[in-house]
C-alpha cells in the first residue's frame, strides 16, 4: 500500500535515521526514491489533513438506530460496523474520494477500518421512491440473458462517464448471481467491473430492500478479492434494515399507490439510469486515484513507484 509505505518512510525520517533511497516490496527500484525538504513538508501536511478528517467524523456505532429516507426505513447498525450520516458521507465520497455527486443516505464502514484505508470496502445507502416493484418475475429470470442486456446497456453508462471526465467501466459479468428472498423482499447480486486503464477488477455488490413506494439500496464498493468478506457481511446487513410501518412491501395498496415501470429484472439490469449507480461504482475507482492527494503528491508517488 502506498499509504503504509509512506507512513513507514515518514516515521523512519522522524526517528532520525538517514534515508536516501529505498525499494518497494524488496525489489530493486528502477529509479532511486529521493526526498527533498519540500517533499517531507508535503507529507507532513497530508498526514495533518488525514488526522483532521478522521477526528471530525461523528460515527454511529453498532446498536445505534438510524432513520433512512426521511422516515421511510430504519437501520440498526450491525455488530462490526460504523455509520456516517448523509452530510458527512457526502463529504467523504465527493470531497475526499473525489467522486461526482450522487444521492446518499449515509455510508457504512467496517468498525475497525479508517476512512483512508484503501483496502477496506464500504457501503453507500440510497433510497428510490419510483414506486412499488412487483416481484412476480423474480423466480423466472434468465440471468445469462440479463447480463448480456446489461453489457449492452453499459455502453450508455460509459458515455455518461466520459462526459463527466471519467474513464470507461467495462462490465465483465456476474461476481455473484442475483438472489431474491421472497419472504423478506430483499434482493442481492454482484457485478465484476474493470475500469479503463486498470488491471484489477472492481466488485460492485448490491443489496436491495423492497418497500411499498420504492426500494432502499445498499451498494458495497470493494475490490474483487474482498468478495468473500462482503458475502459474509450480507447476513448481518439483511436483517439490519427494515421499512417502517406504512412503508412496508406488504402494505402496498394498488388502488392508491404508484407502481414502478419495471420489475425485478429491470431493477437489476439498471433500466433506470440513475446517477447513484454510476456514482457508487466509481467510488472505489475514485478513491486514491481521483483523490486530491494525487495532485499534491504526484511527483513523490512517481518516484516511489520508480517511474
Amino acid at each position: 500500500m502506498i499509504l503504509s509505505r509512506l507512513t513507514s518512510t515518514f516515521l523512519f525520517l522522524l526517528l532520525g535515521f538517514p534515508l536516501i533511497s529505498f525499494a518497494l516490496d524488496n525489489e530493486p527500484a528502477e529509479e532511486e526514491a529521493t526526498f527533498t525538504e519540500a517533499d517531507l513538508l508535503e507529507i507532513q501536511k497530508y498526514y495533518t489533513w488525514v488526522d483532521s478528517v478522521e477526528t471530525a467524523m461523528n460515527w454511529q456505532n453498532a446498536g445505534s438506530t438510524v432513520t433512512l429516507g426521511d422516515g421511510v426505513a430504519t437501520l440498526t447498525v450491525p455488530e462490526g460496523f460504523k455509520f456516517l450520516n448523509p452530510e458527512q458521507g457526502k463529504y467523504i465520497l465527493t470531497d475526499v474520494y473525489g467522486n461526482m455527486e450522487g444521492e446518499n443516505q449515509g455510508i457504512l464502514f467496517p468498525a475497525n477500518v479508517e476512512i483512508f484505508n484503501d483496502s477496506a470496502y464500504f457501503v453507500i445507502f440510497s433510497y428510490d421512491n419510483s414506486g412499488y416493484i412487483s416481484d412476480k418475475e423474480a423466480q423466472d429470470l434468465d440471468y445469462d440473458e440479463l447480463i448480456a442486456t446489461m453489457k449492452e446497456d453499459s455502453k450508455e453508462y460509459n458515455k455518461l462517464l466520459k462526459e463527466n471526465g471519467y474513464g470507461a467501466m467495462e462490465l465483465i459479468g456476474w461476481a455473484s448471481e442475483p438472489h431474491y428472498d421472497q419472504a423478506d423482499h430483499k434482493l442481492h447480486w454482484a457485478k465484476s467491473l474493470l475500469p479503463e486503464g486498470q488491471e484489477e477488477y472492481l466488485l460492485n455488490y448490491n443489496l436491495l430492500a423492497l418497500g411499498r413506494h420504492g426500494y432502499l439500496k445498499m451498494n458495497f464498493v470493494a475490490d474483487m478479492y474482498q468478495l468473500d468478506s462482503v458475502q459474509k457481511a450480507i447476513p448481518y446487513l439483511m436483517p439490519a434494515v427494515s421499512f417502517n410501518d406504512g412503508y412496508r412491501y406488504d402494505q402496498f395498496d394498488d388502488s392508491i399507490d404508484k407502481v414502478a415501470a419495471y420489475g425485478i429484472g429491470g431493477l437489476i439490469a439498471g433500466k433506470v439510469l440513475a446517477k447513484t449507480g454510476i456514482f457508487a461504482a466509481l467510488a472505489k475507482f475514485g478513491k486514491f486515484i481521483i483523490l486530491g492527494i494525487v495532485a499534491v503528491f504526484g511527483g513523490i508517488f512517481k518516484r516511489l513507484k520508480g517511474n
